[in-house]
């Protein structure tokens, strides 16, 4: 089964949180209102702030917010952040493994075509989406709210 980790999914949840209010808000905010615990939290942060996914603000006040408006993250991008590049089998291009029998493996180089397929595919569902479809499950999407808001 493929799946992506504990933490992409963490990630998405507290971007999700994110956008729907664009307002500086801390670890320990998102840790509350998700119930994710708050080391996690801090964990996830710092992934998806050296990504550019979101913009730290020190001070009294700070926090974080997205670094991109959400129709610019893709949920490609969250994986990158926090599990590295996509690759489906360490014999996609994109794999930071090595394969012990590439030498003679009949499948090498075949998964590329596989890995780019779900590349694209997780590149064309955006953050923006993913809040959209909050509302499907009972809470209000806030998306509105990161438009009103201009980036710095």
């Amino acid at each position: 089964m493929f799946k992506v980790n504990k933490l992409t999914d963490y990630a998405t949840v507290v971007l999700i949180e994110i956008a729907q209010s664009n307002v500086v808000r801390s670890s320990q905010h998102f840790s509350e209102r998700t119930g994710i615990p708050l080391p996690t939290v801090a964990k996830i942060m710092k992934s998806l702030n050296k990504a550019g996914l979101v913009v730290s603000q020190r001070g009294a006040g700070g926090g974080y917010v997205l670094g991109r408006k959400p129709a610019d993250i893709s949920v490609a991008d969250v994986i990158q952040a926090v599990e590295g590049p996509i690759a489906l089998t360490a014999c996609a291009d994109t794999s930071d493994e090595h394969c012990g029998i590439e030498s003679v493996c009949p499948a090498q180089g075949k998964w590329n075509k596989v890995n780019q397929a779900v590349r694209s595919a997780l590149t064309e569902v955006t953050l923006a989406d993913m809040v959209e479809d909050v509302a499907t499950f009972g809470r209000k999407p806030a998306a509105a709210a990161f438009d009103a808001v201009a980036m710095k």
